[in-house]
């Protein structure tokens, strides 16, 4: 499936009219693919940044402020954490933990309901909920690709993962950036150059190179990333054999994985289809980021709407 942003969707997804809902979150994508070649749109070194919904209350540079604010101590804790513990070893460990799906029972919806209990320490733009989030994504996608479903649902589900936090993960283990571990830890990745001395990986030599255990163009998904929501969820999915097509999985997978998508860092591991589903990344990162916002929607009238696309694509009490 080719990245058509603008055109008429390649699967066979029903065509959602306009409800006539009033959306403050997002000015218009062009509409022109010739006239999307020559904006700025993707312009900088992170894509997403070149996106500013119209009436956000925040100014596009002070998202992801990773410099001050009042929550940079439980930011700066949370990630100091990560890069100290997850270790090529550690990453290992937790796959064999949490990858068989067999530690509850739940549908999705109620997987996202379980998200009003968590309030993500990674984060320096919220401080509310994370079901919040998910439904301020899913509408974003929803008012600019309103033929593609499936990219409506993975914009809902795609933090549901951080439900580790509520069975007995520390946050450090579950939210934040995503970088691969078993080579070397590149400086485009959050607090690089404050945060892993004490990580004993950064002093295995074998572990330091810019390949480490892998090999040139190996594939993403032959590389360990750092573990979290975003790696938990995409094995869920693929246990109870959910239907979201290649590219919102490749989403789910690795919306976290700023160094790649939003830096251009580790394309030295990347194969042909990483490049291929890495627009799609990109396309998806400008609604997970800059939909978060004070204005919360009205959950409970949106329900009915995403329940009927979890049925189409990931029905039922699911494994986790």
């Amino acid at each position: 499936m080719s990245l058509d942003l603008w055109g008429k969707a390649e699967h066979p997804e029903e065509t959602h009219a306009n409800t006539g809902r009033t959306c403050k979150l997002h000015t218009e994508l062009p509409t022109d693919p010739a006239e999307a070649q020559t904006s700025d749109l993707f312009a900088g070194p992170d894509p997403s940044l070149a996106y500013r919904p119209e009436c956000h209350e925040k100014d596009k540079t002070e998202f992801r402020n990773f410099e001050n604010g009042d929550l940079f101590d439980r930011v700066f804790n949370t990630y100091k954490l990560m890069h100290t513990h997850q270790t090529l070893d550690f990453v290992k460990q937790k796959h064999q933990v949490w990858s068989n799906c067999s530690h509850f029972s739940l549908s999705m919806m109620d997987s996202i309901d379980s998200l009003d209990e968590l309030v993500d320490e990674s984060d320096p733009d919220v401080d509310f909920p994370n079901s919040f989030h998910a439904f301020q994504t899913a509408e974003g996608i929803r008012r600019e690709h309103p033929d593609k479903d499936w990219f409506q649902l993975v914009g809902l589900i795609h933090d549901v993962g951080k439900v580790m936090a509520l069975y007995s993960e520390p946050q450090w283990a579950v939210v934040g950036d995503t970088y691969p571990v078993g080579c070397k830890f590149q400086n485009s990745i959050v607090f690089r150059n404050s945060t892993f001395e004490g990580n004993p990986d950064g002093k295995n030599p074998a572990l330091n190179t810019e390949f480490g255990i892998y090999e040139p163009q190996c594939g993403l998904d032959k590389v360990l990333m750092s573990w979290g929501h975003d790696e938990y969820l995409y094995r869920v999915m693929k246990f109870n054999k959910c239907t979201i097509p290649e590219e919102g999985l490749y989403m789910i997978r690795f919306h976290s994985f700023y160094p790649w998508h939003s830096n251009g860092d580790y394309m030295h591991l990347c194969n042909e289809k990483d490049q291929q589903m890495l627009p799609w990344v990109k396309e998806f990162n400008k609604f997970d980021l800059y939909t978060k916002s004070t204005e919360l929607p009205d959950v409970e009238r949106l329900k009915p709407y995403y329940q009927s696309l979890i049925d189409k694509y990931c029905p039922g009490v699911l494994q986790w």
